[in-house]
């Protein structure tokens, strides 16, 4: 619908709801398959040059009200992506795709941002906020006041292409790191990662459930922060942010813009609602905005200061 119809970093969007890093963005088909049930845009899995297996099962469980997960990074390398994301844009070339990358090292990043402009990506996003790494690699770069600007600088450096910031909340203060990055020169930042990492232990076995012990958590249970996170970002910076954490109905999405998100993306839910679950988000907006008398999602966001 028109009414939920808004602008990101100069692409149009035809609602404010996008598929979420991590969830369902491995293949071309999947990631269509996000698109024609609801959603305006797609971010990719992250990704490095080499590819990574990640850990082996189990890597993914839920509990009460949320879920836990220690894919560790899982990707099949770029070259392979850059197929995915050709095949991708030419069965969607106007929905905006965005191609989230990673590296362990300073120059593990370089060398993957030299190479985004050969793909058909049309923002990149720059993954240092992955917790579930935390134990082979060390801190992800956004817990190391100093290092998320670094990144940032290097890969606007080598790249055309807005670059966009995923931000950890497993900080002592995220507005810190958001405004390092924007200095650095990021277009606009993400916020939030999984937080954590979290443990659940099967206690008739005696041992950790996930294989990696553990794992970020996400869901419904990380939403309040997520809410409050990017409402503080909002207030501080003045680079667009795209909201995600915990979000798996309309209400929530509506929480998050007027927190002051642009865009608000959407992983775990797909787990609660099925895939449908971007349509019955936007559906769900719709409804209150129609209810509320509002002729457009631009109305809403960043109304809470």
């Amino acid at each position: 619908m028109k009414k939920l119809r808004t602008k990101f970093l100069g692409f149009d969007f035809e609602n404010p709801i996008i598929l979420a890093s991590g969830i369902l963005g491995m293949s071309a088909s999947s990631m269509v398959s996000v698109i024609d049930n609801g959603a305006a845009g797609v971010t990719t899995k992250s990704t490095n040059i080499e590819g990574r297996d990640g850990h082996p099962n189990p890597k993914v469980i839920t509990y009460e009200s949320g879920m836990l997960n220690c894919y560790g990074l899982t990707n099949a390398g770029f070259e392979n992506e850059k197929n995915e994301i050709k095949e991708f844009k030419k069965r969607k070339p106007q929905n905006p795709l965005i191609l989230s990358i990673f590296g362990f090292s300073l120059k593990e990043f370089e060398d993957i941002a030299k190479r985004v402009d050969e793909t058909q990506a049309d923002l990149i996003e720059v993954n240092v906020s992955c917790p579930n790494v935390q134990s082979e690699h060390g801190k992800p770069f956004a817990c190391v006041l100093g290092m998320s600007g670094k990144v940032i600088k290097i890969v606007k450096k080598h790249t055309k292409k807005p670059v966009i910031a995923k931000l950890s909340p497993n900080v002592a203060d995220i507005v810190e790191i958001a405004k390092e990055v924007e200095e650095a020169g990021a277009d606009a930042v993400c916020a939030i990662n999984t937080l954590g990492p979290g443990m659940v232990i099967n206690i008739d076995v005696k041992k950790p459930v996930l294989s990696a012990r553990a794992g970020g958590i996400s869901g419904p249970a990380i939403r309040p922060l997520a809410v409050k996170m990017i409402n503080d970002i909002y207030k501080n910076i003045k680079i667009p942010i795209i909201g995600v954490g915990g979000v798996t109905y309309g209400r929530d999405a509506i929480e998050m813009l007027m927190a002051g998100a642009s865009l608000v993306a959407i992983g775990s839910a797909v787990h609660y609602r099925d895939i449908g679950v971007f349509k019955k988000v936007c559906d769900e907006i719709t409804e209150w905005m129609k209810k509320n008398k509002l002729g457009n999602i631009n109305e809403i966001m960043g109304i809470v200061k």
